[in-house]
């Protein structure tokens, strides 16, 4: 934490110490989240409380591009001064979340009314229904190509999760645009021909696999949507829905899963081609992270034994390489080999106070729903 501006720094070395003061935005918002969620989970702590409202008191003060409708920048200084604005709708998807689970704790209207103007930028720009106000544009040409993206969905159908829990006098308006993002995926994304599902798709909704960006699969992501879709399948009592889901799952974990070194792959080609990203053959913290989170909850609802040895599989692996019993928390980038391509770092503009402890949260909260809460440790 930054006791002197506020906000948390998140590129921090192997011992902890801060190596980078520019901070992420993602991050503030994340972090925001994570302290407010814990104590959702566990009781409030006011360590937590504290933590939770210095990343919403500087996202307030300092990362808001005012002159660009509201917009969030993407990083800023320690002190707080603009850095980089990004045309994706994260920062404000993670800002919203942030906002809206600390409400649920306070009921200080201020942050509902906060996450919601968020959420409705966020609706309007995915939906094409307003020009982008930082004058960015779309990535590509799109006179040239133009497309559909599945983070945007995927994200937004988590958004919803968490917006509808704490605002429930407009779950209409929820439940409506949770029902877009699972369709979107679905009809769009999910690929069974393929045995996969894309991350990018033409604006028609069709695969184009003439080109390396259109056949671009990434597993951790695809896990990450299956656990979304899961728990919406589950407010819904849908059961079509939900083995979609798993078979979203079962794909991605089939396809990424590493054979020769263990740990799932970040990128794959849909067609075995070769993957123009370096890092394609890298193991990241954070899709293992989803991995625990779905394998968890597919295994809570369905009682395959499947999801458990994926869950078991992946905690081991993780153990082994990512975790750092000397000084503690998880390498965020291993070689292929499992090795860390840093190791001296622990975290960095990316990786912080998120999905490590969401996974571990969620895992334990899960399990325990399957085991009991008289199986349980206490707090």
């Amino acid at each position: 934490m930054d006791r002197e501006h506020g906000g948390v720094y998140t590129c921090l070395d192997r011992t902890g110490e801060v190596y980078s003061t520019d901070k992420s935005v993602w991050m503030q918002g994340r972090c925001a989240w994570t302290f407010s969620h814990l104590c959702r989970l566990y009781g409030e702590r006011p360590e937590w409380m504290e933590a939770a409202k210095s990343c919403l008191d500087f996202l307030e003060e300092h990362c808001i591009n005012h002159e660009a409708g509201g917009r969030l920048y993407f990083t800023v200084t320690a002190e707080g001064k603009p850095l980089r604005q990004r045309r994706y709708c994260f920062s404000e998807g993670f800002y919203a979340i942030a906002n809206a689970e600390y409400y649920g704790l306070t009921g200080e209207t201020e942050h509902l009314e906060r996450a919601r103007r968020a959420y409705r930028l966020i609706y309007d720009l995915n939906n094409g229904l307003i020009e982008d106000p930082t004058g960015l544009g779309p990535k590509t040409i799109p006179e040239t190509r133009s497309g559909r993206a599945l983070a945007d969905p995927m994200i937004f159908l988590n958004i919803i999760g968490i917006m509808r829990r704490v605002d429930p006098a407009n779950t209409e308006e929820y439940d409506c645009h949770a029902r877009e993002c699972t369709d979107t995926i679905v009809r769009y994304h999910y690929r069974p021909e393929l045995g996969c599902t894309l991350e990018s798709v033409n604006a028609e909704g069709q695969p184009e696999l003439d080109y390396t960006a259109g056949r671009v699969v990434n597993p951790g992501h695809d896990i990450e949507c299956s656990w979304f879709m899961m728990d919406e399948a589950n407010y819904r009592g849908d059961e079509e829905l939900h083995k979609t889901a798993e078979q979203i799952f079962r794909l991605a974990i089939e396809a990424g899963w590493d054979k020769e070194y263990g740990g799932l792959l970040y990128f794959i080609d849909a067609c075995g081609k070769p993957t123009e990203a370096y890092e394609h053959d890298m193991k990241l913290w954070w899709p293992h992270n989803e991995i625990m989170i779905a394998a968890s909850k597919a295994y809570r609802d369905t009682g395959d034994e499947y999801y458990l040895n994926w869950l078991l599989k992946t905690i081991e692996y993780s153990k082994a390489h990512f975790a750092d019993p000397e000084y503690g928390e998880w390498y965020g980038y291993l070689r292929r080999d499992g090795l860390p391509t840093m190791p001296s770092t622990k975290g960095s503009t990316f990786k912080g106070p998120f999905h490590v402890p969401r996974a571990l949260s969620m895992t334990e909260r899960t399990l325990t729903e399957i085991i009991g809460d008289e199986a349980a440790p206490s707090a």
